[in-house]
């Protein structure tokens, strides 16, 4: 049997460098194909490095700008905190707690860093020791969900509705009885622990506290922390404390400075004390906490609330403009 003829491999190899030569115009054609294409790459790979290197500065110079938006409106508050309390006749507490989740000011990213929880609080006279007045009942019920918690405390319909009273009325009973069943000490032992204002009930003496502690009891209730963390009680009580019925002080204001404005707050008012502690939150979605302490001043009833409406206005006037914002970069 014949078998096919093979040339030798060195003939096979010539054979091919005879046809690849003929075809020099398809490899000096794919030569410049060659070059073209790492030319790009080397373009592209040059552009990506740029852009990664502006991003990071572009990040980096929005966040500087917003730093100093932040720094320079607080410097404002805290200016204007300090000129309004300056005979000591106020306390006044501002913490802003950020925009609610979901809500129009929580899409925006700007908007989310500059009104970061506590990015712009502030106080001025904060820490003095003042008559509360009917605001320490934010205190019996901080106390009452604690038990309520621990399974110590039950809501019958008689507590139902004097607690209810307490804090939409302000009656004084259903608070009184219960300081006289728990005692004083065990209610400002639990105030401690929580690190709000103790003592706050003496025997014999008005209930006293601090704007900074109140911020602090209501800063728990609108992050449902402490004794809030349970969402029935919590809510209740904020549902309650936008229905109480002196709304002559924050309310007010924070009405006048955006319509639509909804605040949840304790007032207090014995003699020439007019005091008022809140959870505001605006149209958007922002929120804040806003606790003013007032007395003297020939002050009678409820003459300071108008004083107090006055402040809220400016104060939120100040921190929530929307120009604020608007003129950062994004």
């Amino acid at each position: 049997m014949k078998h096919a003829y093979r040339p030798p491999r060195h003939k096979i190899h010539i054979s091919r460098l005879i046809k690849l030569f003929r075809n020099r115009r398809f490899l000096t054609g794919f030569l410049i194909f060659l070059l073209v294409f790492a030319s790009f790459l080397t373009v592209q790979a040059h552009r990506n490095n740029q852009a990664a290197t502006v991003e990071p500065a572009a990040k980096q110079d929005t966040a500087r700008q917003i730093n100093q938006q932040q720094r320079h409106v607080k410097r404002q508050l805290h200016s204007y905190f300090q000129k309004i309390t300056a005979d000591k006749t106020t306390s006044v507490s501002f913490y802003n707690l950020g925009p609610v989740p979901g809500s129009a000011a929580a899409k925006s990213a700007t908007a989310r860093q500059f009104y970061k929880s506590g990015a712009l609080a502030t106080s001025a006279n904060a820490h003095t020791p003042e008559i509360s007045a009917s605001t320490y009942k934010l205190y019996i019920a901080a106390y009452l969900f604690h038990l309520h918690a621990a399974g110590q405390y039950t809501w019958t319909p008689t507590a139902e509705d004097g607690f209810q009273r307490m804090i939409v009325n302000s009656a004084n009973d259903f608070a009184e009885d219960t300081i006289d069943t728990y005692g004083p000490v065990n209610l400002d032992d639990y105030l401690a622990s929580r690190h709000y204002y103790s003592p706050t009930f003496v025997s014999g003496q008005p209930a006293t506290t601090t704007a900074y502690s109140l911020t602090l009891v209501l800063k728990d209730l609108a992050q449902q922390k402490g004794p809030f963390s349970h969402a029935k009680d919590q809510q209740k009580l904020l549902a309650l404390m936008q229905r109480q019925v002196y709304r002559t002080g924050i309310p007010a204001g924070a009405a006048a400075a955006k319509s639509g404005t909804v605040v949840a707050d304790k007032v207090g008012f014995l003699a020439d004390t007019n005091n008022d502690a809140a959870i505001v939150t605006l149209p958007n979605g922002e929120r804040y906490i806003l606790v003013i302490m007032t007395h003297g001043r020939d002050q009678t009833g409820f003459s300071g609330f108008p004083r107090m409406a006055k402040i809220t206005t400016h104060v939120q006037k100040l921190v929530y403009d929307p120009s604020l914002v608007k003129g950062l970069a994004k």
